[in-house]
């Protein structure tokens, strides 16, 4: 049966992908430059599902980390911090697995403002994602105010899974949230390719100024901004028609997506990796440039990978938007992709401009990079599986990165507080592994 060509869905509707486009995506068994090796130290552990670390970038060294009932512990000169800098267990819904405290984001001017930004499951909300935001404590940095806390936006769910929940901000200064498609399988919403929906997408918001009926503002250059105009029939370009989108919100950035879990900026080059939590078959990376201008589609609900949804129909299935630049086959590899970040750090030079991402379910560990000739190089950096179960990620202050590890599943319990305690780890280069440090072991 003959395949119906590869195409892309454009801001106008469907067109041909470009050949860089059709470019299979890297896989697990490639070699990266330098054919770098790694080990994973222990930094914390005694950690309630701990899923994201973050830095404030305020030269205290100081590592924050998101424990999924709703805590937030302070890693505080190689310590965990017995007191809480945030407790929010009240307000949190963290019984079901993908629910609970996602991500702690730190303003680019921290350091003067003393703001930050969590996204979390509401409780009173029926898991609702709220980010919200709050200011350190006058009498103690290592405290948040509870009294100063702002919400910033709602996203409402009517299924408990598939809500992403990751905030950064980028390299404009923009806040930047993962947004999944709303839940169940298969993106019963039809959301990944609604844009009028917040589901499915990338978000951009700016922060710096509010509107009367939102806390933020859109910025002027989001893709999907529609300003209220006239309807005029004849004298305008297919290009210009293509671009008026009036239900569209005018948050999104990016869409196409499925469970973008995870997600990161490059700091030097500013490029932006989106992890993607595939359904049942493959799990993906997408990759945007710098220099973007955002709208990109990359294809969920039409593709799971470099491949059709759903699979079974793959031969007559419509191939749609922006192929990933890694992916990797539940059969023998994971089944839910966690990415880490691209090291960025001094401290070793072999591992200079490898993005990382993990495997929650096999505790299988990557690199994936360019080589000298361009092409994606997606390389296994463990000899061995860990037994680690990667839930999330971030980086310090001086570009290292760390991965969270917590023995959570589906099956409980409610409480978090009764699973296994979880981790911290950093990511070191094989040659460099301090003295007396605790390493994750391997297995077959």
């Amino acid at each position: 049966m003959k395949t119906l060509p590869l195409v892309a869905l454009t801001l106008g509707g469907f067109a041909p992908l470009t050949l860089a486009q059709e470019i299979k995506p890297a896989q697990p068994g490639g070699k990266l430059p330098g054919n770098p090796a790694i080990q994973l130290v222990k930094i914390a552990d005694g950690l309630v599902d701990p899923v994201h670390v973050a830095s404030p970038k305020d030269g205290t060294g100081r590592l924050f980390v998101c424990e999924r009932n709703g805590v937030i512990r302070i890693v505080k000169d190689g310590k965990l911090v017995e007191r809480p800098f945030l407790d929010i267990k009240d307000k949190t819904h963290s019984a079901f697995l993908e629910t609970g405290l996602y991500a702690i984001e730190f303003h680019p001017k921290f350091k003067e403002n003393g703001l930050f930004y969590i996204s979390y499951a509401d409780l009173w909300f029926n898991s609702s994602t709220l980010v919200t935001e709050y200011k350190v404590s006058k009498d103690n940095p290592d405290r948040t105010d509870m009294d100063s806390a702002r919400v910033i936006i709602q996203i409402d769910f009517p299924y408990p899974n598939h809500h992403a929940g990751k905030i950064a901000f980028g390299p404009d200064g923009y806040l930047y949230a993962g947004v999944g498609d709303g839940g169940w399988e298969g993106d019963v919403l039809d959301a990944g390719q609604d844009r009028s929906t917040l589901h499915g997408k990338m978000l951009r918001i700016d922060l710096a100024t509010t509107t009367p009926d939102r806390a933020y503002s859109i910025p002027k250059d989001n893709p999907f901004l529609t300003p209220l105009q006239q309807m005029t029939l004849f004298g305008i370009s297919e290009k210009q028609f293509s671009k008026i989108r009036p239900k569209a919100r005018p948050e999104i950035w990016a869409y196409g997506l499925r469970n973008p879990w995870t997600f990161s900026f490059d700091r030097k080059t500013g490029d932006l990796y989106i992890a993607d939590v595939g359904q049942n078959h493959w799990e993906e990376v997408n990759f945007q440039p710098a220099n973007s201008k955002g709208g990109e589609n990359y294809g969920w609900s039409f593709m799971g990978g470099s491949h059709t949804f759903p699979i079974e129909d793959e031969a007559t299935n419509p191939r749609v938007g922006i192929l990933p630049v890694a992916e990797y086959s539940h059969v023998d590899q994971g089944i839910c992709v966690t990415g880490i970040g691209v090291y960025r750090g001094k401290d070793y030079p072999s591992l200079d401009g490898i993005y990382f991402l993990s495997d929650w379910g096999s505790g299988k560990f990557w690199g994936l990079k360019r080589d000298d000739g361009g092409k994606w190089q997606m390389q296994e950096l463990l000899d061995l599986d860990t037994p680690l179960r990667p839930t999330g990620a971030g980086e310090d202050e001086a570009g290292n990165l760390y991965v969270t590890h917590a023995t959570s599943n589906y099956g409980g319990p409610d409480d978090p507080a009764m699973n296994e305690k979880g981790a911290l780890w950093k990511i070191v280069a094989a040659d460099k592994v301090p003295e007396g440090a605790v390493l994750a072991p391997l297995q077959k």
